[in-house]
């Protein structure tokens, strides 16, 4: 059975702000950076099939100080396209629309909950046909966390329930022969 860890990607300038950050391509800080680097003494290349990340500078940049430079580069990762909402944090946005989330909402001139989905499950559908037992993959907050409802099948909407902080790594599995979440944002030293 196919197993996906997930890794968020180190610290950004916009991460530590809280701005939303999809195709800005904003590489890491000295602490995300030190961050990754950590990660390199946790993830041996060698217990995993397949190695995936995203197009995004930050999430490669993770994956390289983290021992990984043989990875498969696909768009199918990249963060929710925040759209207007490029470089803003909840705060601003929510000032104009107090109710406002992205697993309900979505982002004007961005993507819907629906389209992000979609584009997740289509990403992991493709993994389980290759049979690879073992697929780490580099990415983003939001969109990892999409990854993981569309995994489980739960609401989209659930997924503002599950904080995914920098440099942290999760595990979809199988429980008993269902999907599951096996680990979710476990920093370096709790492993």
């Amino acid at each position: 059975m196919t197993n996906l860890f997930i890794v968020r990607h180190g610290e950004t300038a916009w991460s530590r702000t809280g701005q939303h950050t999809s195709t800005t391509d904003l590489p890491l800080t000295e602490k995300g950076r030190e961050q990754a680097k950590a990660l390199a003494g946790v993830l041996d290349p060698d217990q995993f099939d397949t190695v995936y990340c995203s197009p995004r500078l930050r999430a490669q940049e993770t994956a390289q100080l983290a021992g990984f430079s043989d990875y498969q580069v696909t768009e199918d990762l990249a963060e929710w396209n925040y759209g207007q909402y490029e470089g803003k944090t909840r705060q601003d946005i929510i000032a104009t629309i107090p109710d406002w989330q992205i697993w309900t909402h979505g982002a004007p001139g961005g993507e819907t909950p629906e389209q992000v989905a979609a584009r997740l499950t289509r990403f992991y559908n493709r993994m389980i046909d290759t049979g690879d037992e073992r697929i780490l993959v580099f990415a983003h907050g939001h969109a990892l966390r999409v990854l993981a409802m569309t995994w489980l099948g739960m609401p989209l909407s659930f997924g503002s329930q599950l904080p995914l902080d920098t440099a942290t790594v999760s595990l979809l599995g199988h429980y008993r022969g269902r999907r599951a979440l096996k680990k979710w944002n476990s920093r370096v030293g709790s492993l």
